[in-house]
């Protein structure tokens, strides 16, 4: 396999990588604290709302996890991007 090859495909599977684990850690947040331990989590109170925490995650936090794994994938993508010498830059 030529070399260009061979690095367009670690570049790849390591994308794949990262996007395979963030959905994994979105999918965990919004199934299984959305809906399979929402029992467990509404017996905690966030302070200062009262609503209970299963609740919460159901209807905002997986939200916001989702947010946030957007900008840990898009720093995650611009490291490998420099790694790979893709970035803008090109450095």
């Amino acid at each position: 396999m030529p070399q260009p090859k061979r690095r367009q495909s670690a570049y790849w599977r390591r994308n794949l990588r990262y996007v395979g684990a963030l959905l994994v850690v979105w999918f965990a947040v919004s199934y299984g604290a959305g809906i399979l331990f929402v029992e467990q989590l509404d017996r905690i109170r966030i302070p200062g709302t009262g609503f209970p925490l299963g609740f919460w995650f159901a209807q905002q936090g997986s939200i916001y996890v989702f947010v946030v794994l957007i900008f840990i994938y898009v720093r995650l993508m611009n490291r490998l991007d420099r790694e790979f010498g893709l970035d803008e830059d090109g450095s």
